[in-house]
């Protein structure tokens, strides 16, 4: 898992570079005939990537994006109505049964298809129209950490393709950001153990690292076997926030631009219930980075960028990288191996 943690500059910058030309295609298809709406089809680490696409494809392109639930599929038999809709299958290994039988039957309705895989020979492969690989080399560890990352940078490929102002020179610094966040390793492994006792914690992220709190939380429940709940800022005050006690851990992710506002209000409503916090940001949000340093993990380069696109918009992969190399130590503080995590597979196979 930590090698293929510090693989993850390499695998983006290989797949930017092989990748990137594909989409133009994609693009003068897309230009002559849009969809007007985007299904994303996905499980586990993928659909986590899916939840970031949701909210970069609607914040860029406009486009209505949902969430595909496969079972209306495979178990209710239900035939969806996806004319003119644009579904996109996302899996590691594209072997995922339900996700090939969404992509499948959208592409017999008539549906533009997409698959984003790791594996050129896979079933997935085969089935979409459209295939654009993640050229992350073949991930041995149970826990996805370099395919999500890729899986991310297809995706602003994909809004790239539908006319959204992503410019490939700013995807072009995301393998120098990632490698900005893998400085901090040796200083996330001496913070590890301050939580070597956690057995239940919250994540907290909000609009496009929202889906970074669900996959920090999948990577600590998998590797970690530490019960971890993920809410937007918003949601988690709906209710949730009763459970916090005195030294009860809550993670953060505290991106500048327009959510900071309500996760600074999130941490200071922890503060005064004497919780246990953990920033994650990086050095373009000051205020966030000028806290006890204790309570902050900062990614040491400036992410923000200028434009009409949201501020933050390409924090969500250096952001991921200190929270997949926090999972992997806690897990050896805790005596567990992260790669064979028990009762898991690599490739998981349902219905």
């Amino acid at each position: 898992m930590r090698d293929e943690i510090r693989q993850q500059p390499a695998a983006l910058e290989r797949t930017l570079r092989l990748e990137h030309r594909a989409f133009e295609s994609l693009r003068r298809r897309l230009a002559s005939n849009p969809p007007r709406t985007i299904v994303l089809a996905a499980r586990g680490t993928s659909d986590n990537a899916a939840q970031f696409g949701r909210y970069l494809l609607e914040i860029t392109t406009g486009i209505p994006v949902s969430l595909a639930a496969p079972s209306i599929s495979t178990l209710y038999g239900g035939r969806l109505r996806v004319r003119d809709l644009l579904v996109v299958a996302i899996s590691q290994s594209g072997e995922s049964t339900d996700t090939n039988v969404v992509i499948e039957r959208a592409r017999q309705g008539g549906a533009l298809t997409v698959g984003i895989t790791n594996e050129p020979r896979s079933s997935l492969a085969g089935l979409a129209e459209h295939t654009f690989l993640v050229h992350a080399g073949r991930e041995k560890s149970v826990a996805a950490t370099k395919t999500y990352t890729a899986q991310l940078l297809l995706l602003y490929l994909l809004a790239y393709a539908l006319g959204a102002g992503i410019r490939l020179d700013d995807l072009r610094r995301l393998p120098e950001w990632a490698a900005a966040a893998l400085k901090l390793e040796q200083e996330i492994a001496e913070r590890a153990g301050r939580f070597r006792f956690m057995e239940q914690t919250v994540v907290v992220g909000r609009g496009l690292n929202y889906s970074n709190a669900f996959e920090f939380a999948l990577k600590l429940m998998e590797t970690c076997y530490v019960v971890a709940e993920r809410f937007s800022s918003a949601d988690f005050l709906h209710g949730p926030i009763a459970m916090v006690e005195r030294a009860f851990p809550v993670f953060l992710f505290a991106p500048p631009g327009v959510t900071w506002a309500s996760i600074k209000e999130m941490r200071q409503k922890l503060v005064q219930l004497k919780a246990e916090t953990l920033l994650f940001t990086d050095a373009s949000n000051r205020e966030a980075a000028s806290m006890d340093r204790s309570r902050v993990i900062k990614v040491p380069a400036r992410l923000s960028t200028k434009g009409p696109l949201p501020v933050e918009i390409y924090t969500p992969i250096p952001y991921i990288i200190p929270g997949q190399l926090l999972a992997a130590s806690l897990a050896e503080e805790k005596g567990l191996d992260p790669d064979r995590p028990r009762t898991l597979t690599k490739v998981t196979r349902t219905l």
